[in-house]
């Protein structure tokens, strides 16, 4: 009798497959047809992806005992060479654990000295936003709005003569109000109404000019758009103007770095989309050089939410926006559109603005704007993939349909729509 062993159909007896997931759901579908246990469905799916989470100058003292008690809850923690033989003071750790043992280690670092207890305290706060589910009630001056439900688009109306797409085209207040209706109908859950450039090298405009542009069309909107209305602005006087003639919204390309700006913001009621970027339009790329972008880029939308908190703006207030494409090199842009899920770590809805934008010309070699639709759409799309709750864009109509189809495979798959794949099964509050 032939030896099985030697039978080439035999290397396949068990079937063994490598699964392909880019979301827990998925594994916890598999586990659940093998018909185990619905409790040990839910422990074994969390053990099913990593968390790297990196946090910034740990104490010597600190770092191996976090590194310790990471290993003594089945997962580890990496820190510079110099933390070894004390030639260095602090060090970077990225933490490696599931989310169980996050769960299992961070009791046990608020028990430990040298700062640890506050570390864990970050360190939960940053992956209980990171996974949060929920969809969120952004409270604007006049009228609420959600996001997180699903991919949310934000449509752009430029009343400019030199924005880099759409400068010239709705100047006339009659054509800037037909167009905010036009992306309303066409799907836009915010529209953006714009009156000074802020592409690179722009002439920056005063405020009483900026307000001459966009305030007979933020006027002539109230109560007749039938969603949220934003002001793109620096300036805090055209914010309080246009709060007031009635927009519910602030986007701030400076990120609210303006005090006058936060209180302004406090004052009216208004939400606000603070975003990162250097200087100033005319100023913004002329320094592009970062030692950790992402991190840096973090930190700064760390300090402006909590600058705009302490300022009396609520938290529930306030989305943030990495500012791709606004003092960043192309590779940086796609460098944070990649990694635009990290954000959520800081407890804010992520709007991604990357609509026509240099960098997507760059990658097309065109370099006109309005050969970038198709870019435009597979920016919106990854963004919204990968945890951006508003994309904003001029092409609204596609968007919010490339952007139906990323809900619809999310909810096939079993997922918030809006949460990054991964994060389907874990509980936050767990």
């Amino acid at each position: 009798m032939p030896d099985p062993s030697s039978d080439h159909r035999s290397t396949h007896r068990y079937g063994a497959r490598v699964l392909e997931w880019d979301r827990l759901s998925e594994i916890a579908r598999e586990i659940e047809r093998t018909e185990s246990d619905p409790e040990g469905v839910g422990i074994m799916t969390r053990k099913g992806r990593i968390f790297p989470i990196r946090v910034s100058d740990v104490s010597l003292k600190a770092s191996p005992l976090l590194k310790q008690e990471l290993l003594s809850a089945g997962g580890d923690a990496a820190h510079a060479r110099g933390i070894a033989d004390h030639s260095i003071s602090s060090s970077p750790v990225i933490l490696l654990a599931t989310w169980g043992q996050y769960r299992r280690v961070i009791p046990k670092l608020r028990r430990q000295p040298f700062g640890l207890k506050e570390l864990a305290d970050e360190v939960d706060r940053a992956l209980r936003a990171y996974a949060a589910h929920a969809p969120r009630t952004v409270p604007g001056a006049h009228g609420a709005f959600t996001v997180e439900d699903h991919p949310r688009v934000m449509g752009v109306v430029n009343v400019t003569p030199d924005s880099f797409s759409d400068g010239g085209k709705f100047l006339e207040p009659t054509s800037a109000v037909a167009a905010a209706k036009r992306l309303a109908e066409e799907g836009a859950s915010v529209v953006d109404i714009g009156g000074e450039s802020t592409r690179p090298g722009a002439t920056p405009v005063s405020p009483e000019a900026e307000w001459k542009r966009v305030g007979p069309v933020v006027g002539a909107l109230r109560g007749e758009l039938g969603v949220p209305i934003s002001i793109d602005t620096r300036h805090a006087e055209v914010a309080e103007l246009a709060v007031d003639a009635g927009a519910d919204l602030v986007n701030d390309v400076e990120g609210l770095r303006s005090e006058e700006m936060r209180r302004t913001v406090a004052r009216t009621g208004a939400a606000a989309i603070v975003m990162h970027m250097r200087g100033t339009p005319p100023t913004m790329q002329n320094d592009l050089a970062y030692a950790d972008l992402r991190g840096e880029v973090f930190g700064f939308l760390a300090r402006a939410t909590d600058d705009a908190l302490r300022s009396g703006i609520a938290a529930e207030k306030l989305l943030i926006d990495p500012g791709v494409g606004f003092g960043k090199s192309h590779e940086q842009s796609l460098e944070l559109l990649a990694h635009v899920g990290e954000f959520r770590s800081l407890g804010y809805p992520v709007v991604v603005g990357a609509s026509r934008k240099s960098f997507l010309g760059a990658i097309l070699g065109s370099p006109a704007p309005a050969d970038r639709l198709e870019a435009g759409l597979a920016a919106a799309v990854i963004a919204a993939e990968r945890g951006a709750a508003l994309v904003r864009t001029h092409d609204v109509a596609p968007t919010v349909r490339a952007l139906s189809v990323v809900a619809a495979v999310a909810r096939e798959a079993g997922r918030p729509p809006s949460v990054p794949g991964t994060l389907a099964s874990i509980d936050p509050d767990e």
